[in-house]
């Protein structure tokens, strides 16, 4: 079992707080990947920009907190991110405001895309905190376990989103075009990762552990 740096007292604060987090980054990245973009004539949408948050959440709840706890938050995700995901889409269907009549009817375009993130969040989350807590067992540089987790996670969490979501879809742009968007989606989700979130896991895990360590300092000398 891995160990928890995290006091047990604070740990169901902490994964309340994970899966608020969870929960509103997916709604976003399924906003945000109905809004195409162009880069250097590829073509891509700005929730490739999104995304990356949730597998730097998911490797500092690993790393302080144990693995089964991270599972736990992915678990209590799932269901929440699913329906929140499908009546956002719904409402902001293709960047644009819908209005609350749009829930009247079931849409399958949407469902689609809310269904896929569901599957690409639970299928890339899972191999992400497999991967990250193999490898940061090891005698590895510290930057080694975030690095592979996410060239891994987000493979296959863009592979199965993209598939799922796009594949023969109604949207004819979206079908013609959503290999080519997935590649592109996931080398901006890599280079992201790879030079923001990577460095930033560091920051983060290196301020939270420093910040524990003078809480504890300052509790032992008040007792």
């Amino acid at each position: 079992m891995t160990p928890s740096l995290v006091p047990p007292s604070r740990v169901p604060a902490c994964l309340a707080l994970l899966v608020a987090f969870h929960v509103a980054i997916i709604i976003a990245s399924n906003y945000l990947v109905q809004l195409p973009i162009t880069l250097l004539g590829f073509h891509s949408t700005w929730g490739a920009f999104s995304f990356p948050f949730i597998f730097l959440a998911t490797d500092l709840t690993v790393r302080l907190i144990g693995k089964a706890q991270a599972r736990q938050v992915i678990a209590r995700v799932m269901v929440p991110a699913l329906i929140a995901s499908y009546i956002v889409s719904v409402l902001f269907h293709e960047g644009r405001f819908n209005g609350l009549g749009a829930l009247g009817a079931f849409d399958v375009f949407v469902f689609r895309i809310a269904f896929a993130s569901f599957a690409a969040y639970v299928l890339g989350q899972l191999l992400d905190v497999q991967v990250f807590d193999r490898i940061r067992r090891s005698n590895m540089p510290w930057w080694v376990a975030p690095s592979a987790s996410a060239v891994l996670g987000q493979a296959l969490d863009t592979i199965a989103f993209f598939g799922i979501a796009f594949w023969r879809s109604s949207n004819v742009f979206m079908a013609d075009n959503w290999v080519e968007i997935a590649l592109v989606d996931y080398a901006i989700k890599l280079t992201v990762s790879l030079l923001l979130f990577v460095p930033l896991y560091g920051v983060a895990l290196n301020a939270i552990i420093r910040a524990m360590k003078r809480r504890t300092a300052a509790q032992i000398s008040l007792a």
